[in-house]
Protein backbone atom coordinates (compact mmCIF):
# COMPACT_ATOMS: atom_id res chain seq x y z
CA UNK A 1 0.00 0.00 0.00
CA UNK A 2 1.46 3.73 -0.92
CA UNK A 3 1.53 6.50 1.59
CA UNK A 4 -0.99 8.13 -0.15
CA UNK A 5 -3.03 5.06 0.13
CA UNK A 6 -2.86 4.91 4.11
CA UNK A 7 -3.34 8.49 4.26
CA UNK A 8 -6.94 8.44 1.85
CA UNK A 9 -8.25 5.30 4.02
CA UNK A 10 -7.67 7.68 7.26
CA UNK A 11 -8.77 11.05 5.31
CA UNK A 12 -11.86 9.96 4.06
CA UNK A 13 -12.96 7.54 7.27
CA UNK A 14 -12.83 4.46 5.06
CA UNK A 15 -15.01 5.41 2.32
CA UNK A 16 -12.27 4.74 -0.33
CA UNK A 17 -10.28 1.15 0.79
CA UNK A 18 -7.46 0.20 -1.28
CA UNK A 19 -6.07 -2.98 -0.09
CA UNK A 20 -2.49 -4.23 -0.90
CA UNK A 21 -1.65 -7.75 -1.28
CA UNK A 22 1.75 -8.22 -2.06
CA UNK A 23 2.66 -6.28 -5.60
CA UNK A 24 -1.23 -5.84 -6.46
CA UNK A 25 -3.83 -3.61 -5.47
CA UNK A 26 -7.41 -4.02 -4.99
CA UNK A 27 -9.84 -0.88 -5.52
CA UNK A 28 -13.14 -1.93 -3.36
CA UNK A 29 -15.41 -1.45 -5.89
CA UNK A 30 -18.27 1.13 -5.02
CA UNK A 31 -16.53 2.88 -2.52
CA UNK A 32 -14.51 4.98 -3.64
CA UNK A 33 -16.29 9.07 -3.49
CA UNK A 34 -16.95 10.45 -6.63
CA UNK A 35 -17.90 14.14 -7.72
CA UNK A 36 -19.73 14.12 -10.74
CA UNK A 37 -21.56 10.65 -11.05
CA UNK A 38 -23.74 9.95 -7.41
CA UNK A 39 -21.87 6.67 -6.94
CA UNK A 40 -19.60 4.57 -9.36
CA UNK A 41 -22.51 2.10 -9.75
CA UNK A 42 -24.26 5.07 -12.01
CA UNK A 43 -22.65 3.63 -15.36
CA UNK A 44 -22.39 -0.03 -16.23
CA UNK A 45 -20.83 -1.18 -19.44
CA UNK A 46 -22.15 -3.93 -20.84
CA UNK A 47 -20.28 -7.62 -20.63
CA UNK A 48 -16.97 -8.24 -22.57
CA UNK A 49 -17.22 -10.33 -25.49
CA UNK A 50 -17.22 -13.99 -24.97
CA UNK A 51 -16.88 -17.23 -27.31
CA UNK A 52 -15.39 -16.84 -31.16
CA UNK A 53 -15.79 -13.03 -30.34
CA UNK A 54 -12.99 -13.22 -27.65
CA UNK A 55 -10.87 -15.61 -29.54
CA UNK A 56 -10.95 -13.38 -32.78
CA UNK A 57 -9.34 -10.55 -30.23
CA UNK A 58 -6.82 -13.13 -29.22
CA UNK A 59 -6.12 -14.08 -32.45
CA UNK A 60 -5.51 -10.75 -33.23
CA UNK A 61 -3.57 -9.53 -30.59
CA UNK A 62 -1.29 -12.22 -31.02
CA UNK A 63 -0.10 -10.65 -34.58
CA UNK A 64 -0.03 -7.38 -33.54
CA UNK A 65 2.05 -8.37 -30.47
CA UNK A 66 4.65 -9.92 -32.93
CA UNK A 67 4.70 -6.64 -35.42
CA UNK A 68 4.94 -4.18 -32.69
CA UNK A 69 7.79 -1.71 -33.56
CA UNK A 70 10.17 -0.27 -30.92
CA UNK A 71 8.34 3.35 -31.33
CA UNK A 72 4.79 2.08 -30.93
CA UNK A 73 6.21 0.66 -27.31
CA UNK A 74 8.37 3.58 -26.94
CA UNK A 75 5.22 5.54 -27.03
CA UNK A 76 2.92 3.12 -24.72
CA UNK A 77 5.59 3.65 -22.04
CA UNK A 78 5.45 7.09 -22.75
CA UNK A 79 1.75 6.79 -21.93
CA UNK A 80 2.22 4.80 -18.90
CA UNK A 81 3.92 6.88 -16.66
CA UNK A 82 1.61 7.65 -13.74
CA UNK A 83 -1.33 5.46 -14.44
CA UNK A 84 -4.18 6.93 -16.86
CA UNK A 85 -4.16 9.99 -14.96
CA UNK A 86 -0.57 11.64 -15.19
CA UNK A 87 -0.08 12.36 -18.84
CA UNK A 88 -3.75 14.00 -19.05
CA UNK A 89 -2.62 16.29 -16.54
CA UNK A 90 0.50 17.06 -18.10
CA UNK A 91 -1.63 17.95 -21.99
CA UNK A 92 -4.42 19.63 -19.63
CA UNK A 93 -1.73 22.21 -17.62
CA UNK A 94 -0.27 22.37 -21.15
CA UNK A 95 -3.67 23.91 -22.89
CA UNK A 96 -4.42 26.13 -20.15
CA UNK A 97 -1.05 27.61 -21.22
CA UNK A 98 -1.49 27.49 -24.46
CA UNK A 99 -4.59 28.98 -24.60
CA UNK A 100 -3.47 31.72 -21.88
CA UNK A 101 -6.41 31.14 -19.39
CA UNK A 102 -5.20 32.36 -16.35
CA UNK A 103 -7.12 32.34 -12.48
CA UNK A 104 -9.53 32.10 -11.58
CA UNK A 105 -10.73 30.22 -15.14
CA UNK A 106 -8.04 27.74 -15.30
CA UNK A 107 -8.55 26.13 -11.84
CA UNK A 108 -11.96 25.71 -12.82
CA UNK A 109 -11.20 23.92 -16.37
CA UNK A 110 -8.92 21.86 -14.09
CA UNK A 111 -11.12 21.05 -11.72
CA UNK A 112 -13.97 19.87 -14.25
CA UNK A 113 -11.06 17.76 -16.19
CA UNK A 114 -9.58 16.24 -13.05
CA UNK A 115 -12.91 15.09 -11.51
CA UNK A 116 -14.50 13.80 -15.29
CA UNK A 117 -11.34 11.58 -15.38
CA UNK A 118 -11.69 10.67 -11.78
CA UNK A 119 -14.80 9.27 -11.82
CA UNK A 120 -14.41 7.66 -14.95
CA UNK A 121 -11.25 5.87 -13.71
CA UNK A 122 -12.95 4.95 -10.47
CA UNK A 123 -15.99 3.57 -12.02
CA UNK A 124 -14.15 0.95 -14.73
CA UNK A 125 -12.08 0.21 -11.62
CA UNK A 126 -15.61 -1.05 -10.52
CA UNK A 127 -16.52 -2.73 -13.31
CA UNK A 128 -13.85 -4.27 -13.66
CA UNK A 129 -14.04 -6.10 -10.44
CA UNK A 130 -17.64 -7.18 -11.65
CA UNK A 131 -16.33 -9.12 -14.62
CA UNK A 132 -12.46 -10.02 -13.57
CA UNK A 133 -11.55 -10.56 -17.34
CA UNK A 134 -8.29 -11.71 -17.64
CA UNK A 135 -5.36 -9.70 -19.22
CA UNK A 136 -4.51 -11.22 -22.82
CA UNK A 137 -0.79 -12.13 -21.22
CA UNK A 138 -2.24 -14.40 -18.55
CA UNK A 139 -4.69 -16.19 -21.21
CA UNK A 140 -1.73 -17.10 -23.89
CA UNK A 141 1.68 -17.10 -22.80
CA UNK A 142 2.62 -16.35 -26.21
CA UNK A 143 1.12 -13.04 -25.97
CA UNK A 144 4.30 -10.95 -24.27
CA UNK A 145 3.47 -8.17 -22.35
CA UNK A 146 5.68 -5.03 -22.37
CA UNK A 147 4.23 -3.01 -19.70
CA UNK A 148 3.86 -4.10 -16.26
CA UNK A 149 0.19 -3.27 -14.87
CA UNK A 150 -1.89 -3.87 -11.70
CA UNK A 151 -3.21 -6.64 -10.28
CA UNK A 152 -6.94 -7.24 -11.18
CA UNK A 153 -9.00 -7.44 -14.73
CA UNK A 154 -8.91 -5.95 -17.98
CA UNK A 155 -12.47 -4.95 -19.08
CA UNK A 156 -13.00 -2.06 -19.17
CA UNK A 157 -9.64 -0.19 -19.15
CA UNK A 158 -9.26 2.67 -16.74
CA UNK A 159 -6.76 3.92 -19.34
CA UNK A 160 -9.07 4.37 -22.11
CA UNK A 161 -11.76 5.51 -19.25
CA UNK A 162 -9.70 8.42 -18.57
CA UNK A 163 -8.64 9.16 -21.75
CA UNK A 164 -12.13 9.44 -23.29
CA UNK A 165 -13.38 11.43 -20.36
CA UNK A 166 -10.11 13.89 -20.46
CA UNK A 167 -10.29 14.59 -24.12
CA UNK A 168 -13.93 14.85 -24.28
CA UNK A 169 -14.04 17.75 -21.84
CA UNK A 170 -10.46 19.28 -23.13
CA UNK A 171 -12.51 19.13 -26.90
CA UNK A 172 -15.70 21.24 -24.99
CA UNK A 173 -13.35 23.89 -23.35
CA UNK A 174 -11.10 24.37 -26.86
CA UNK A 175 -13.31 23.21 -29.84
CA UNK A 176 -11.10 23.73 -32.20
CA UNK A 177 -8.72 21.29 -31.06
CA UNK A 178 -11.64 18.92 -30.41
CA UNK A 179 -10.55 16.08 -32.88
CA UNK A 180 -6.71 16.62 -31.99
CA UNK A 181 -7.73 15.64 -28.08
CA UNK A 182 -10.03 12.52 -29.72
CA UNK A 183 -7.07 11.28 -31.41
CA UNK A 184 -4.58 11.70 -28.29
CA UNK A 185 -7.18 9.54 -27.02
CA UNK A 186 -7.35 6.62 -29.11
CA UNK A 187 -3.73 6.34 -28.87
CA UNK A 188 -3.63 6.39 -25.67
CA UNK A 189 -6.12 3.55 -25.34
CA UNK A 190 -4.56 1.93 -28.10
CA UNK A 191 -1.34 1.93 -26.34
CA UNK A 192 -2.40 -0.58 -23.97
CA UNK A 193 -3.73 -2.94 -26.51
CA UNK A 194 -0.15 -2.75 -28.67
CA UNK A 195 1.34 -4.20 -25.25
CA UNK A 196 -0.76 -6.88 -25.03
CA UNK A 197 -2.17 -5.83 -21.93
CA UNK A 198 -5.39 -4.94 -22.63
CA UNK A 199 -8.36 -6.58 -25.52
CA UNK A 200 -9.58 -3.73 -28.16
CA UNK A 201 -13.17 -4.27 -26.42
CA UNK A 202 -11.42 -3.62 -22.95
CA UNK A 203 -10.19 0.12 -25.00
CA UNK A 204 -13.18 0.51 -26.68
CA UNK A 205 -16.07 -0.12 -22.99
CA UNK A 206 -13.04 2.42 -21.26
CA UNK A 207 -13.18 4.86 -24.06
CA UNK A 208 -17.18 4.90 -24.30
CA UNK A 209 -17.32 4.91 -20.73
CA UNK A 210 -15.54 7.94 -20.14
CA UNK A 211 -17.01 9.75 -23.05
CA UNK A 212 -20.41 9.08 -20.93
CA UNK A 213 -18.88 10.45 -17.84
CA UNK A 214 -17.60 13.50 -19.98
CA UNK A 215 -21.02 14.21 -21.31
CA UNK A 216 -22.31 14.35 -17.35
CA UNK A 217 -19.30 16.78 -16.67
CA UNK A 218 -19.98 18.98 -19.41
CA UNK A 219 -23.64 19.41 -18.66
CA UNK A 220 -22.59 20.49 -15.23
CA UNK A 221 -20.22 22.72 -16.87
CA UNK A 222 -22.50 24.34 -19.17
CA UNK A 223 -24.80 25.40 -15.69
CA UNK A 224 -22.07 26.16 -13.42
CA UNK A 225 -21.78 30.34 -14.40
CA UNK A 226 -18.00 30.61 -15.13
CA UNK A 227 -19.68 32.34 -18.83
CA UNK A 228 -21.62 34.92 -16.55
CA UNK A 229 -20.75 38.31 -17.36
CA UNK A 230 -20.36 40.78 -14.33
CA UNK A 231 -23.10 43.67 -14.61
CA UNK A 232 -22.02 45.43 -11.18
CA UNK A 233 -20.07 48.55 -10.27
CA UNK A 234 -17.08 49.48 -8.80
CA UNK A 235 -18.22 51.17 -5.43
CA UNK A 236 -17.01 54.46 -4.03
CA UNK A 237 -15.99 55.79 -1.01
CA UNK A 238 -13.41 56.25 1.35
CA UNK A 239 -11.62 52.91 2.38
CA UNK A 240 -13.08 51.52 -0.90
CA UNK A 241 -10.68 49.63 -3.58
CA UNK A 242 -10.42 51.78 -6.52
CA UNK A 243 -9.72 51.24 -9.85
CA UNK A 244 -11.70 49.85 -12.87
CA UNK A 245 -12.74 46.69 -14.91
CA UNK A 246 -11.67 44.52 -12.02
CA UNK A 247 -10.38 41.02 -12.71
CA UNK A 248 -13.63 38.67 -13.48
CA UNK A 249 -15.79 39.92 -10.21
CA UNK A 250 -18.64 37.23 -11.46
CA UNK A 251 -16.24 34.53 -10.25
CA UNK A 252 -17.83 35.07 -7.14
CA UNK A 253 -20.63 33.42 -8.24
CA UNK A 254 -19.42 30.58 -9.83
CA UNK A 255 -20.58 26.93 -8.69
CA UNK A 256 -18.39 25.06 -6.37
CA UNK A 257 -17.87 21.35 -5.78
CA UNK A 258 -17.61 21.37 -2.21
CA UNK A 259 -18.93 24.34 -0.74
CA UNK A 260 -22.53 24.66 -0.81
CA UNK A 261 -22.86 27.99 -1.91
CA UNK A 262 -19.48 30.67 -2.90
CA UNK A 263 -20.44 32.66 0.42
CA UNK A 264 -20.53 29.53 2.57
CA UNK A 265 -16.89 30.45 3.93
CA UNK A 266 -16.79 33.72 4.03
CA UNK A 267 -14.45 35.58 6.45
CA UNK A 268 -16.00 38.66 8.67
CA UNK A 269 -14.88 41.74 7.36
CA UNK A 270 -11.41 43.51 7.13
CA UNK A 271 -10.20 45.89 9.23
CA UNK A 272 -11.49 49.66 8.91
CA UNK A 273 -9.60 51.59 6.41
CA UNK A 274 -9.02 54.15 9.22
CA UNK A 275 -8.66 51.46 12.18
CA UNK A 276 -5.79 51.34 13.94
CA UNK A 277 -5.67 47.53 13.39
CA UNK A 278 -5.25 48.68 9.86
CA UNK A 279 -2.73 51.32 10.58
CA UNK A 280 -0.39 49.03 11.90
CA UNK A 281 -0.46 46.75 9.26
CA UNK A 282 0.57 49.92 6.86
CA UNK A 283 3.07 50.59 9.04
CA UNK A 284 4.54 46.59 8.87
CA UNK A 285 4.48 47.38 4.75
CA UNK A 286 6.02 50.95 4.94
CA UNK A 287 8.94 49.46 7.33
CA UNK A 288 9.75 45.93 6.06
CA UNK A 289 13.13 46.09 5.01
CA UNK A 290 13.40 44.14 1.57
CA UNK A 291 16.58 41.77 0.73
CA UNK A 292 17.58 40.25 -2.51
CA UNK A 293 15.95 36.94 -0.97
CA UNK A 294 12.42 38.39 -0.15
CA UNK A 295 12.29 40.21 -3.55
CA UNK A 296 13.32 37.47 -5.55
CA UNK A 297 10.17 35.11 -3.65
CA UNK A 298 8.28 38.26 -4.26
CA UNK A 299 9.30 38.09 -7.94
CA UNK A 300 8.61 34.56 -7.96
CA UNK A 301 5.18 33.96 -6.44
CA UNK A 302 3.93 37.34 -8.62
CA UNK A 303 5.23 35.76 -12.19
CA UNK A 304 4.95 31.72 -11.88
CA UNK A 305 3.42 31.60 -8.53
CA UNK A 306 0.43 34.26 -9.29
CA UNK A 307 -1.23 33.75 -12.33
CA UNK A 308 0.17 30.55 -13.24
CA UNK A 309 -0.40 29.11 -9.82
CA UNK A 310 -2.40 26.21 -11.48
CA UNK A 311 0.79 25.43 -13.13
CA UNK A 312 3.07 25.03 -10.43
CA UNK A 313 0.83 23.37 -7.86
CA UNK A 314 0.03 20.34 -10.45
CA UNK A 315 3.70 20.12 -10.96
CA UNK A 316 4.14 19.41 -7.49
CA UNK A 317 0.71 17.19 -7.52
CA UNK A 318 2.75 15.14 -10.30
CA UNK A 319 5.89 14.45 -8.79
CA UNK A 320 4.44 13.45 -5.31
CA UNK A 321 2.58 10.78 -7.70
CA UNK A 322 5.33 9.79 -8.66
CA UNK A 323 7.58 9.59 -5.92
CA UNK A 324 5.00 7.54 -4.48
CA UNK A 325 4.29 5.60 -7.09
CA UNK A 326 0.87 5.83 -7.78
CA UNK A 327 1.30 4.71 -11.64
CA UNK A 328 0.30 1.62 -9.72
CA UNK A 329 -2.40 3.02 -7.84
CA UNK A 330 -4.81 4.67 -10.38
CA UNK A 331 -7.83 5.56 -8.13
CA UNK A 332 -5.59 7.03 -6.15
CA UNK A 333 -4.05 8.83 -8.54
CA UNK A 334 -6.87 10.54 -9.99
CA UNK A 335 -8.13 11.44 -6.63
CA UNK A 336 -5.23 13.30 -5.69
CA UNK A 337 -5.25 15.20 -9.30
CA UNK A 338 -8.98 16.04 -8.43
CA UNK A 339 -9.02 16.70 -4.91
CA UNK A 340 -6.30 19.47 -5.10
CA UNK A 341 -7.74 20.82 -8.33
CA UNK A 342 -11.26 21.30 -7.09
CA UNK A 343 -9.95 22.47 -3.86
CA UNK A 344 -8.00 25.45 -5.66
CA UNK A 345 -11.21 26.24 -7.92
CA UNK A 346 -13.11 26.51 -4.69
CA UNK A 347 -10.50 28.59 -2.75
CA UNK A 348 -11.05 31.26 -5.93
CA UNK A 349 -14.48 31.25 -5.44
CA UNK A 350 -14.75 31.72 -1.91
CA UNK A 351 -11.53 34.45 -2.60
CA UNK A 352 -13.28 36.16 -4.77
CA UNK A 353 -16.81 35.97 -2.99
CA UNK A 354 -15.18 37.88 0.10
CA UNK A 355 -12.73 40.30 -2.55
CA UNK A 356 -15.97 41.54 -4.34
CA UNK A 357 -17.95 41.81 -0.95
CA UNK A 358 -15.65 43.76 0.89
CA UNK A 359 -13.47 45.75 -2.00
CA UNK A 360 -10.73 46.64 0.37
CA UNK A 361 -8.66 49.59 -0.32
CA UNK A 362 -4.93 48.03 -1.07
CA UNK A 363 -2.20 49.42 1.08
CA UNK A 364 -0.72 51.24 -1.89
CA UNK A 365 -4.26 53.31 -2.62
CA UNK A 366 -4.36 53.89 1.19
CA UNK A 367 -0.91 55.25 1.05
CA UNK A 368 0.51 56.25 -2.05
CA UNK A 369 3.78 56.89 -0.05
CA UNK A 370 4.14 52.86 0.35
CA UNK A 371 6.60 52.01 -2.56
CA UNK A 372 5.30 48.02 -3.44
CA UNK A 373 7.90 45.76 -5.20
CA UNK A 374 5.28 45.73 -8.39
CA UNK A 375 1.63 46.56 -8.97
CA UNK A 376 -0.83 44.70 -7.70
CA UNK A 377 -3.06 42.65 -9.23
CA UNK A 378 -6.80 44.05 -10.07
CA UNK A 379 -8.82 43.10 -8.05
CA UNK A 380 -9.42 44.77 -3.94
CA UNK A 381 -7.12 43.43 -1.04
CA UNK A 382 -8.91 41.08 1.42
CA UNK A 383 -8.39 38.34 0.97
CA UNK A 384 -5.28 37.45 -0.20
CA UNK A 385 -5.84 35.32 -3.52
CA UNK A 386 -2.32 33.66 -3.01
CA UNK A 387 -3.18 32.68 0.80
CA UNK A 388 -6.53 31.04 -0.01
CA UNK A 389 -5.26 29.22 -3.12
CA UNK A 390 -2.01 27.66 -2.58
CA UNK A 391 -3.01 27.09 1.13
CA UNK A 392 -5.83 24.98 -0.48
CA UNK A 393 -2.98 22.98 -2.75
CA UNK A 394 -1.04 22.62 -0.01
CA UNK A 395 -3.22 21.86 2.64
CA UNK A 396 -4.66 18.96 0.26
CA UNK A 397 -1.29 17.59 -1.19
CA UNK A 398 0.24 17.43 2.56
CA UNK A 399 -2.86 15.34 4.41
CA UNK A 400 -2.50 12.77 1.14
CA UNK A 401 1.24 12.77 1.30
CA UNK A 402 2.09 13.09 5.00
CA UNK A 403 5.56 12.41 4.60
CA UNK A 404 5.84 15.15 2.41
CA UNK A 405 3.57 17.58 4.69
CA UNK A 406 5.99 20.01 6.11
CA UNK A 407 7.51 21.01 2.57
CA UNK A 408 4.60 21.15 1.09
CA UNK A 409 2.74 23.55 3.78
CA UNK A 410 5.71 25.60 3.55
CA UNK A 411 5.71 26.14 0.11
CA UNK A 412 1.96 27.43 0.46
CA UNK A 413 2.93 29.75 3.26
CA UNK A 414 5.92 31.01 1.21
CA UNK A 415 3.57 32.04 -1.86
CA UNK A 416 0.99 33.96 1.25
CA UNK A 417 4.10 35.90 2.86
CA UNK A 418 5.72 36.89 -0.86
CA UNK A 419 2.52 39.35 -0.74
CA UNK A 420 4.09 41.21 2.42
CA UNK A 421 7.64 40.94 0.82
CA UNK A 422 6.01 42.98 -2.12
CA UNK A 423 4.22 45.42 0.34
CA UNK A 424 1.00 44.79 -1.80
CA UNK A 425 -1.37 42.83 1.10
CA UNK A 426 -2.19 43.60 4.35
CA UNK A 427 -0.91 41.26 7.24
CA UNK A 428 -4.99 40.52 7.73
CA UNK A 429 -5.33 39.84 4.00
CA UNK A 430 -2.68 37.01 4.36
CA UNK A 431 -4.01 35.74 7.63
CA UNK A 432 -8.29 35.57 6.05
CA UNK A 433 -6.80 34.22 2.91
CA UNK A 434 -5.01 30.94 4.46
CA UNK A 435 -7.74 30.40 7.07
CA UNK A 436 -10.29 30.92 4.15
CA UNK A 437 -7.49 28.23 1.55
CA UNK A 438 -7.68 25.65 4.85
CA UNK A 439 -11.13 26.08 5.51
CA UNK A 440 -11.99 24.71 1.99
CA UNK A 441 -9.05 22.09 1.72
CA UNK A 442 -10.81 20.54 4.91
CA UNK A 443 -14.55 20.56 3.16
CA UNK A 444 -13.09 19.22 -0.10
CA UNK A 445 -11.30 16.14 1.67
CA UNK A 446 -14.13 15.37 3.65
CA UNK A 447 -16.51 15.63 0.88
CA UNK A 448 -15.89 12.20 0.25
CA UNK A 449 -17.02 10.67 3.64
CA UNK A 450 -20.83 12.79 3.58
CA UNK A 451 -21.51 11.66 -0.23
Amino acid sequence: MTPLSRSLATSVAAVWLIVAAGSDRVEAAGEQPTWILSTVGDLKTAPPPTGEAAVGELTALKTMAGNRSVSEIAQARWWDVGGPVYRWNEIAVREMLTHSVTVPLAPRNLALIHAAIHDAVVTALANKKGYARERPFAVDPQIAASLSVPGGGSYPSDFGAGAGAASEVLAYLFSADAERFRKLAMEAAQSRVITGVEYPSDAEAGLELGRQVAARAIELAKQDGSDRKWTGTVPSGAGKWKGTNPINPAAATWKPWALKTPDKLRPPPPPDYDSAALLSELAELKSFARTPRTNSIAVYWETFGGVRSFQLWNEHASRKVLEHGLGQDPAAAAYAFAAMNIAMHDACIACWDAKFTYWQIRPSQLDPELKTLFPPPNHPSYPAAHGCISTAAAVVLARLFPGDADTLLAIGKEAADARIYAGIHYRSDIDAGQALGRAVAERVLARASNR
